[in-house]
């Protein structure tokens, strides 16, 4: 098989690049605004992405097989209007537009939060859509979860995955989810060393004592969604607790409250936040992963980033739908 060149649009620190990894796609070309996520990027990969996409000519992009990016979710200034590619100027899915109409390349793999789906009552997507039919592209579209496919982390996010019409590919089917199940304890740092312990008279347990079911073969059968056993002051965001034996809740790269951006959990009769390489494994990084040293950057950076195993799974299916090549994940 010919090895599939990719560029990596709004990078991040590379949740694409590592999904790529796994079917030895060669990256010619990526960009990232900010310089910390680019630094991590640079740290783990050794490519220095571009800076603003923007402020790129399409023409100085290598030619590539694949396009792949996690685009922010703007609200477009002319909504519904059915002018596809015109419909798109002003935000930064007009960026990812004009690089398909200048380079064509066969596949288009794109994400984007859940809520992207619903967006001024459908219209966003439906000019996405519109554009990208316009631009000679077949469109498929659908909300998964991270916790459906191997991650302790209830993530739900659409991802749209494009054929060049020319290859009439008229059938894609997304992956199915595992039949596996997992917990936050698979993913547990035995010996943490970035820790925010909570210890406050405002807590309130409805249920410290949660313990997962036994089936007939005195396995553990773990629920995969996040179970919540108490709170802390109101119970507002980043102040509710969760049990090891579900499953995270979405982590995020904003959000208030003493447990923002990962949540708070009970683990080993302690309520604590996630810690940066936790976070990493919830979304699918290996442990050689070279994680940010600022705390606040690590967990922002992991709080964008794209479920990993997500993505592996798509590809197996765009590989063989396309590719032709049989390596599963």
């Amino acid at each position: 098989m010919d090895v599939t060149k990719y560029i990596d649009l709004f990078a991040g620190i590379g949740g694409f690049h590592q999904a790529m990894s796994h079917f030895k796609g060669e990256c010619v070309f990526t960009s990232e605004w900010d310089k910390y996520a680019a630094h991590t990027y640079y740290e783990n990969y050794g490519i220095k992405p571009e800076g603003d996409i923007t402020q790129i000519n399409e023409k100085d992009i290598p030619v590539h097989d694949m396009l792949c990016g996690g685009f922010p979710c703007q609200a477009f200034s002319i909504s519904g209007k059915q002018k596809g590619f015109e419909d798109t100027r002003g935000t930064l899915f007009f960026e990812i537009a004009r690089i398909v109409t200048y380079h064509q390349p066969k596949v288009l793999l794109l994400e984007n939060v859940r809520n992207f789906e619903t967006h001024d009552n459908g219209n966003t997507l439906k000019t996405v859509i519109t554009t990208l039919t316009h631009l000679k592209y077949t469109v498929f579209h659908k909300v998964l979860n991270a916790s459906d496919y191997g991650l302790p982390q209830n993530r739900q996010r659409i991802f749209i995955v494009c054929f060049r019409q020319d290859l009439k590919i008229t059938h894609f089917h997304f992956p199915k989810p595992f039949d596996a199940k997992t917990s936050l304890f698979d993913i547990l740092e035995q010996t943490p060393t970035h820790t925010k312990i909570i210890n406050r008279p405002d807590t309130i347990f409805t249920q410290k004592d949660f313990t997962p079911k036994t089936n007939i073969f005195g396995i553990r059968e773990y629920p995969n969604k996040p179970i919540q056993i108490g709170s802390i002051n109101k119970g507002r965001q980043g102040e509710r607790i969760y049990s090891p034996y579900g499953h995270a809740i979405t982590l995020s790269a904003y959000g208030g409250g003493i447990g923002a951006k990962t949540g708070l959990y009970l683990i080993n009769n302690e309520i604590r936040k996630l810690t940066p390489r936790e976070c990493a494994r919830l979304q699918g990084f290996p442990d050689n992963f070279k994680i940010n040293p600022s705390l606040n950057q690590s967990y922002t950076q992991f709080g964008n980033s794209v479920a990993i195993n997500v993505l592996k799974a798509i590809l197996t299916e765009i590989y063989k739908t396309h590719f032709n090549n049989r390596i599963s994940y």
